[in-house]
């Protein structure tokens, strides 16, 4: 193939005559430049490294100081109390100088060391500024002087443009509560779903935990807190994630989704382009440190940003034994399903490999997997070449080889099997190489053949079919290993699946955001369709991956497929968007939009299945370091006191009254989990602790046994603010989803769009038959609607209720 004669740089003969050698100038010239591009980077990484590490100052501050030094000098005045005069006497170079250098280098390296002083300071008080928490918990109107210096001193030190990476070692290490609040908390947030022995026994199982071997499990929790950057995630990310064993494709992946009302072409190869070109855009953008780092919205908060260091070049993969303490930590925690953990002799856990820089993307169409080079000498191809080079795989007319076409139901089933196979078939030979292409792809990308959307004669079972496509697709067409895998329609819909062990969604959300307001404003199209741009056509063909696939392969490919079909095809997906109103209208009563849409959901759930369930609310917990998500127990004594009420027919004051009593304490619940107080990951370590110590406890069994039958969560919007919804209402997203966490639960996540859209995504078992994710949807349609229309019974709140005007940082 003329692309892999390109890729020799040179060759040679030995002849009668001598050495022929033969050198490729072109090929030399592409390692060249490309050689370039790649210390261009470290070079890049080094300058951030630096400047960074100063934040908040600025180098140029240096040169501030050392003149002021001088300065002082000159009009013999010692600013050092006699400090340049003891370096003077220890310089090396002393004999080499004359009086005048002498002190001129020691007063530079006074300068340098009070510089570096004064940046320590500034670092310190910066991180002490950003370990305040109270304005969270302040009402809306009511600042306290506190606070009102606190956003002052926090915007002076903050007023220096930042990178990317510019705050990760001002915030604040995650806390570790006090073990008696935590214990007072779950025991308020189970009593709506207990009866009174039930939670009579809790409670002494509770005061038993503490009195006895609570103590010593925070003790230990307390020393990896000194040390550890923070207590929870590594283990979260371990325990939960990485050391599962069932299927990760609907159990852990999740989803994102195209416009809701545009498609910006329907040609599928120009899509691609841009679409391709825009995430490579962000990518260079991050690997800069150019992006703004996130925040609270509304404040000058900043937020963690350390998942964004995994988001591309990075792929889970299956492998290394682990043993029996692990296997009873999953065994126990319910964040997965009980079917997920394996009981076999051996155990393994997955490994995110991470590397620095990939010049290609991996390509799926129709069972063929392609290398696709989005680099060439060195620059970034345009999205015009980015779609011929597409258009070039979608019209190449080659076969799948022997048994290629189903190979990525491989990370579609089982783990271990996964492992296995790939331990035994894929590490070396011509089945590695093509691995690594994928493995080591800036991501991966799947070309469609199917049409997805909100279309045709059918746009609500349509955009079922659609979610349903991009949570698991045919369970061979997506590689659900890889950090995250962009899905292109045949009708230029895209969307896509992204690995949940790197980073929470927020975190793609805010990359998906920032492709599909690329991609539609500034990339853009021409009049026909296509990627604006001009083409090489010199351009080698993408790659086409070879593989060895033998019986064995085969038989485990068939294997892991079924697995993920009898998943897949037990999955019932529900997407609507809600436009009766949305938080414009919800906030002009004075209601939290977050806790308004939490409370209708217990509402529907209550009316579902005559009953309350322990409910799971992600909330992040970025405003310390490598921080991650915490849980919100939004059912709750107030919620379900609300719900009993307005279903047994009270008076619709008495339901207001209680609705704005539920949502205050929603509300102030959100802060705690944000703020380090949360109750279940502090749980989840102190068990892992006792895991560790070879110690049971019948509590943290039984709490960490309880499964979540309704998991929700909020995807944010907004993020960048690249346009504006109001004078592009058209633009709107319809969010992502995620699989049900419980058999016989509901999964719920919702986005709030603009000030007039909800839209929801419902996932069940159809296996389990007393639930249904149509007839949730319907129930929570009907539950927005009724408490919307009993707080708009009265529109005169009282002077009391504006104390529940939101003051909490979510969409």
């Amino acid at each position: 193939m003329a692309e892999a004669h390109q890729a020799v740089a040179f060759q040679f003969t030995i002849t009668p005559e001598g050495i022929d050698l033969q050198l490729s100038y072109q090929a030399l010239n592409q390692i060249y430049l490309s050689g370039v591009r790649s210390w261009k980077k470290r070079v890049s990484r080094i300058r951030n490294r630096v400047i960074k590490g100063m934040y908040p100052a600025s180098p140029s501050s240096w040169l501030f100081v050392v003149i002021a030094i001088l300065a002082t000098m000159y009009m013999r005045s010692d600013p050092s109390m006699g400090l340049i005069s003891k370096i003077q006497q220890h310089l090396p170079l002393s004999l080499s100088l004359s009086a005048q250098g002498q002190t001129m280098l020691s007063a530079l390296v006074f300068s340098t060391l009070l510089w570096l002083s004064l940046i320590l300071a500034l670092r310190f008080c910066l991180k002490l500024l950003l370990s305040y928490h109270r304005w969270m918990f302040e009402q809306h109107g009511r600042v306290s002087n506190a606070t009102k210096i606190w956003v002052t001193l926090l915007r002076l030190l903050s007023s220096r443009k930042p990178l990317l990476y510019s705050y990760q070692t001002s915030l604040p290490h995650l806390p570790v509560p006090a073990i008696k609040d935590t214990l007072s908390r779950y025991l308020e947030s189970t009593r709506p779903l207990l009866s009174d022995p039930e939670f009579k026994r809790m409670k002494t199982l509770a005061s038993d935990f503490e009195c006895n071997l609570g103590n010593r499990l925070q003790r230990y929790l307390k020393l990896k807190a000194l040390w550890a950057t923070n207590y929870v995630s590594d283990w979260w990310e371990e325990y939960i994630y990485l050391r599962s064993r069932g299927p990760i494709m609907v159990n852990s992946n999740y989803y994102g989704m195209d416009f809701l009302f545009v498609t910006p072409t329907s040609i599928q190869a120009a899509r691609a382009g841009n679409t391709i070109m825009a995430m490579l855009l962000y990518r260079r953008k991050v690997n800069r440190e150019e992006l703004k780092p996130s925040r609270v919205p509304g404040t000058v908060i900043p937020l963690c940003a350390a998942q964004t260091e995994r988001m591309f070049n990075t792929t889970r993969t299956p492998g290394v034994e682990f043993g029996n303490t692990c296997l009873l930590i999953l065994a126990h925690t319910q964040i997965y399903p009980e079917r997920m953990i394996s009981r076999d002799l051996f155990f393994f856990t997955d490994v995110l490999q991470h590397w620095l820089d990939s010049e290609f993307v991996a390509v799926y169409h129709k069972g063929r997997y392609f290398r696709l080079w989005v680099y060439r000498a060195g620059r970034l191809l345009s999205p015009r070449e980015v779609e011929y080079q597409i258009q070039r795989i979608l019209d190449d007319p080659s076969p799948p080889q022997p048994r290629e076409d189903k190979l990525g139901a491989l990370t579609a089933g089982d783990r271990i099997p996964w492992s296995q196979v790939r331990t035994q078939y894929f590490s070396s030979g011509v089945n590695k190489r093509s691995l690594d292409a994928i493995e080591k792809a800036a991501f991966f990308v799947t070309l469609d053949d199917e049409e997805q959307g909100m279309r045709g004669n059918d746009p609500a079972g349509n955009l079922d079919r659609y979610a349903k496509s991009l949570l698991h697709g045919k369970c061979y067409d997506r590689w659900y290993d890889k950090s995250f895998s962009v899905v292109i329609y045949q009708n230029g819909k895209n969307g896509l699946n992204a690995e949940h062990s790197w980073a929470d969604a927020p975190t793609v959300a805010h990359l998906w955001e920032f492709t599909l307001a690329t991609d539609a404003f500034h990339l853009g199209y021409t009049e026909d369709g296509h990627c604006k741009g001009e083409v090489d056509r010199s351009l080698p063909h993408p790659q086409r991956l070879i593989w060895d696939i033998t019986p064995e392969v085969h038989a485990q490919v068939c294997s892991s497929l079924a697995v993920a079909k009898a998943l897949a095809d037990d999955v019932d997906c529900h997407v609507f968007p809600f436009r009766d109103f949305g938080k414009g209208r919800i906030k002009k009563l004075r209601v939290s939009p977050d806790a308004f849409v939490q409370i209708a959901l217990q509402l529907a759930y209550y009316r579902d299945r005559g009953g309350f369930c322990l409910t799971y609310e992600a909330s992040m917990t970025r405003l310390f370091r490598e921080g991650r998500t915490e849980t919100v127990r939004s059912c709750s004594n107030e919620s379900s006191a609300f719900v009993k009420a307005l279903e047994s027919g009270e008076s619709e004051e008495q339901c207001q009254q209680l609705f704005r009593l539920a949502s205050e304490k929603h509300q102030n619940l959100y802060r705690l989990a944000m703020t380090g107080a949360g109750i279940d990951r502090h749980l989840f370590c102190l068990y892992i602790v006792s895991k560790y110590l070879g110690v049971e406890s019948p509590f943290l069994k039984e709490v960490l046994s309880e499964p979540w039958r309704l998991s929700t969560s909020q995807t944010p919007v907004q993020q960048m603010e690249l346009f504006d919804l109001k004078n592009h209402p058209d633009f709107v997203s319809l969010g992502g989803g995620f699989g049900p966490v419980a058999d016989d639960g509901y999964g719920v996540s919702y986005i709030i769009v603009g000030e007039d859209m909800i839209n929801f995504h419902v996932s069940s078992k159809h296996s389990f038959k007393e639930t249904d994710s149509h007839r949730f949807g319907a129930q929570i349609k009907k539950a927005v609607q009724d408490i919307m229309r009993v707080l708009s019974a009265d529109t005169k709140t009282s002077p009391g209720s504006k104390a529940t005007s939101q003051n909490q940082p979510k969409n």
